[in-house]
């Protein structure tokens, strides 16, 4: 997958608003494999439903988003398991890891569906966000940093072409963020992949290629 067009898109829930200023709602973008966007938005603007729109959770919008020349609307449930194990990675904003497996068995739940990433791969993705004394820890008891940490090695366990990042910093510190800048662009340079991360004020030190503003 090479882009994601969006058509005059909008939640259906800001239908009847005329008061919206936005650089992607009801507006017509072209999102490219390979580039770094930023999304930034105030709280209630529509933040997450974006990200739920492009991974195929919710379709209550107005207009049209395409994969390369493919309304998404159309896709089947295969089509969309199939995209999301081989082109859409996604960092949920709530991380969604199972509080009662450890650390290590929340990443490798995922990677033993697609046998994408070694155990040394892990290991050294642990290592490099500064979590490796976590692996055997049960996610319940993990600081919400440091769950977030886990939840995006847990994204890259997969190959993919756009990875969703909905707000991946908001519980880490300086330098704790600035290393969860680094993986995720090297990451992303290694597939050629876009990111797509939002954020509602801070945001990871990265070379962006757009700045959009929600």
């Amino acid at each position: 997958m090479n882009t994601i067009h969006l058509h005059q898109l909008l939640p259906q829930v800001f239908a009847e608003r005329t008061d919206i200023r936005s650089d992607i709602w009801n507006r017509d973008i072209t999102l490219q494999r390979g580039k770094l966007y930023l999304v930034e938005a105030q709280s209630g603007t529509g933040k997450t439903s974006l990200c739920s729109y492009l991974y195929g959770q919710r379709s209550d919008y107005q207009g049209q988003i395409t994969f390369d020349d493919t309304d998404i609307r159309t896709l089947t449930p295969s089509r969309w398991d199939h995209l999301r194990q081989h082109s859409l990675a996604i960092l949920f904003q709530e991380m969604r890891l199972f509080p009662e497996l450890t650390a290590l068995e929340n990443v490798q739940i995922k990677n033993r569906l697609t046998h994408f990433k070694t155990q040394e791969q892990i290991e050294e993705m642990f290592c490099r966000l500064h979590i490796h004394d976590k692996l055997n820890t049960p996610a319940a008891i993990m600081s919400l940093g440091q769950q977030q940490r886990v939840a995006l090695i847990r994204a890259f366990c997969q190959p993919f072409h756009f990875l969703l990042a909905d707000e991946p910093i908001s519980h880490l510190d300086e330098d704790n963020a600035q290393l969860m800048a680094q993986l995720i662009l090297s990451e992303a340079r290694a597939q050629s992949a876009a990111l797509i991360l939002t954020s509602i004020g801070k945001h990871p030190n990265l070379p962006y290629d757009n700045h959009l503003r929600l």
